[in-house]
């Protein structure tokens, strides 16, 4: 009789363990289709420079401020809607959003139409991850956070892989204005599944004292709570500061290649999805399953492995865009990614861990806000400053700006310059380029210095422990 007894427990624990499973894969594919459709514009940059004649500069606001702008400022109300929402309802109608506007990024006849349709997109997205996270942790008990965390932000490297290969492919095939239209197109099916089969689950149904749960703290309540902590105000820093160097290196890394390797867009979306996206997948991984198996004698390596990567990614980094054979460049800038892609799962658990459940889904805001506003908001600009300035310093032919940037499109968006200036305009806009990716590379010195000043301000052990 006693086994008997036992047969419904069982069953319903493997019944939850099972929804688990696909609860985590739905929110894992649909934050892939987020970054399918906020990155696919970094793969068809090329194109879109000598098609509408652009500056790198504006490649950068397309890629970076456009979309980063509302993304990070609408996240907090987004946050605290979420708070008191369904949040599966949120997710459902804000992937919709996002991939509607991303379709519409094929119609666009000049940049500002561009710069509309992306800030469309930012405004869908505002609504997701927060939102997400506020679910995951309402799934997964705090000693398996940091792990859950980092599988969801697989979502990022294997939208990557698929925005960047299947992308690039469709872009070179149909041409990029048509591979927008289907890029756009997943997004909707994926919302719909999250509609019907996600349920909302009870707040702070995984944490110790679920009780605390109850009530929406004011939005001060949580600025005051994070910004009394060190360890959160290191963590974040250690982070923007990452995220700034990383979000422009990445955006203009297709560009690199077909510059200063001579790819094709095909061949560079290929290199580029496979380094980001794996060296993602891998580095999200070993992070998140590190720091909650390292943390278990000692909570410090919840910054400690963050730190580590930065400061072991700078050399590498550096050493990347040093190289003028892209055998060579492409396997470092794979190790480098993976070492600056494990700071994910250990920095949301810390963040998680220092406030309730009704706060996480704005906490997790504010660290998005500060990370893509400043991060991928500035960071792509920056680096196309710095790439016109360099560029412009080394062209000795005249002036870059009126010379070079009346470039024809190629036969797969690598401009081909005309006249008795064409070579010194290649090579100073790829050398350019180059300069401009060391400076950035760099950053990442400085963001490991505050992951390991972050770790000074957590405990050996957690409470009760």
């Amino acid at each position: 009789m006693q086994d008997l007894a036992r047969v419904p427990v069982r069953t319903a624990a493997g019944s939850r363990a099972h929804y688990r499973y696909w609860f985590l894969f739905l929110l894992i594919l649909i934050y892939a289709s987020s970054f399918v459709d906020r990155i696919f514009i970094s793969v068809v940059a090329q194109k879109i420079k000598a098609e509408m004649n652009l500056s790198d500069v504006q490649l950068g606001v397309l890629g970076g401020l456009a979309f980063s702008i509302l993304y990070a400022t609408l996240g907090i109300p987004m946050a605290r809607l979420a708070e008191r929402c369904n949040r599966v309802a949120l997710i459902a109608i804000s992937i919709a959003m996002w991939s509607a506007m991303t379709a519409l990024c094929g119609t666009a006849g000049h940049f500002w139409h561009l710069l509309l349709y992306r800030l469309g997109v930012g405004i869908g997205e505002a609504g997701s991850t927060p939102t997400a996270h506020s679910l995951i942790t309402d799934q997964f008990p705090p000693e398996r956070r940091a792990t859950a965390l980092s599988l969801y932000a697989l979502g990022p490297p294997i939208g990557v892989i698929a925005g960047a290969i299947g992308g690039g492919w469709l872009a070179q095939t149909i041409g990029w204005r048509e591979a927008f239209y289907i890029v756009g197109l997943p997004g909707l099916a994926l919302g719909a599944l999250a509609w019907l089969t996600l349920k909302e689950p009870r707040r702070g149904a995984s944490d110790p004292d679920p009780g605390e749960a109850q009530q929406v703290p004011p939005l001060r309540d949580v600025l005051s709570l994070l910004l009394r902590s060190p360890a959160f105000v290191q963590m974040l820093l250690g982070t923007v500061i990452s995220a700034f160097a990383q979000y422009a290196i990445n955006l203009f890394l297709p560009v690199y290649l077909a510059r200063t390797f001579g790819m094709d867009m095909m061949q560079a979306g290929l290199a580029f999805g496979l380094v980001v996206g794996i060296g993602g997948i891998v580095g999200n991984a070993v992070g998140g399953f590190a720091a909650d198996a390292a943390a278990r004698h000692d909570r410090r390596w919840y910054a400690w492995i963050p730190a580590c990567g930065t400061l072991l990614g700078f050399p590498l980094a550096a050493a990347t865009f040093l190289q003028q054979d892209w055998h060579v460049a492409v396997p470092l800038l794979l190790l480098c990614t993976l070492l600056l892609n494990v700071w994910n799962g250990p920095t949301f658990a810390v963040v998680h861990a220092l406030v309730s459940a009704r706060m996480r889904a704005t906490a997790t805001a504010i660290v998005f806000l500060a990370m893509n506003l400043i991060g991928q908001g500035f960071g792509p600009p920056a680096i196309g400053l710095l790439s016109d300035m360099f560029a412009s310093h080394l062209f000795a032919a005249g002036d870059f700006q009126t010379i070079c940037h009346a470039a024809q499109g190629g036969a797969h968006g690598v401009p081909v310059w005309q006249g008795p200036a064409a070579a010194a305009c290649a090579q100073a806009s790829a050398q350019g380029l180059r300069y401009a990716m060391l400076a950035m590379s760099v950053i990442f010195a400085w963001s490991g210095l505050h992951y390991f000043l972050a770790s000074r301000h957590l405990a050996r052990r957690a409470a009760g422990r």
